[in-house]
């Protein structure tokens, strides 16, 4: 196992568990006790743990991984949400996404069908609409930076200060562009769906973002895997009445899903 896999190891349980016992840790990954050392105290420099006697503990008790090392957990049912929010948004349109892995494949699957679109029906050697294909207002720089190279896809940034964790703008900055904006969707990744509570994010800079894209949008799609629904996380972004569809994978409980359509939420299960 690569000192990468190792770190994302982990980093997962501790997600999971909120501290780590060496011992534990060295017996889950097969490797020896001095590895899981080492691992921890070059986790600790970075500021992703704290280090502990015999083992670690996350920074606070609603931990956050990062996104680095949050790609490849559950891909293939956020692939799978990812292509069916994608469906929900129709050519032309305006779309915001916010930070996240599954908001990530939803823009990839977003820019490879337009992209396709362009290439069925048009000439090469014409020249391109003066409309967009699609228009994606977005605060995650990951995102920006993957449709930027899209010709068919008109990209705005908002401003903000940078979170190293999820790679999104947040602050006043951010703010500012959203409010000049209309959306006709936006598609929400996030870190907790509470039938009470509505939809939820760990970090409350993130959650003031996600709250202004609701406000802007005709529409809100939110996109999760299962193991995020029933959860709660640190600060609110809005409630459920807010949200129009969730997209989810098959592992929705039947009592959630329940649930969330009693609250007006249209579910799709992928």
């Amino acid at each position: 196992m690569s000192k990468r896999d190792r770190w994302s190891a982990l980093l997962e349980l501790l997600a999971a568990e909120g501290r780590l016992d060496v011992e534990e840790a060295a017996g889950a990954l097969d490797v020896s006790s001095a590895t899981i050392r080492r691992d921890l105290d070059e986790l600790a420099e970075q500021q992703m743990l704290v280090r502990t006697r015999g083992g670690a503990v996350a920074h606070g008790v609603s931990y956050e991984l990062p996104l680095r090392y949050k790609t490849s957990r559950r891909a293939p049912e956020k692939q799978r949400i990812a292509a069916a929010a994608a469906d929900l948004i129709g050519d032309g349109e305006v779309v915001g996404l916010n930070g996240g892995t599954t908001t990530t494949e939803v823009a990839r699957v977003l820019a490879l069908r337009v992209g396709g679109s362009r290439r069925d029906g048009v000439d090469a050697g014409a020249p391109a609409a003066s409309a967009p294909a699609l228009t994606v207002v977005t605060n995650a720089l990951n995102i920006a930076a993957e449709l930027a190279v899209r010709p068919q896809v008109k990209i705005v940034s908002t401003g903000g200060v940078a979170r190293p964790q999820s790679y999104e703008l947040v602050g006043p900055l951010t703010g500012g562009v959203l409010k000049e904006v209309v959306l006709d969707a936006a598609v929400l990744g996030v870190d907790g769906i509470d039938p009470q509570l509505g939809a939820m994010a760990h970090h409350e800079d993130e959650a003031g973002v996600s709250r202004l894209f609701t406000e802007r949008a005709n529409r809100v799609i939110v996109v999760t895997d299962s193991s995020k629904l029933g959860k709660r996380a640190f600060a609110r972004i809005c409630d459920l009445d807010r949200v129009d569809t969730l997209v989810t994978d098959v592992n929705i409980s039947p009592e959630t899903s329940a649930r969330l359509t009693e609250a007006g939420v249209k579910v799709i299960a992928v």
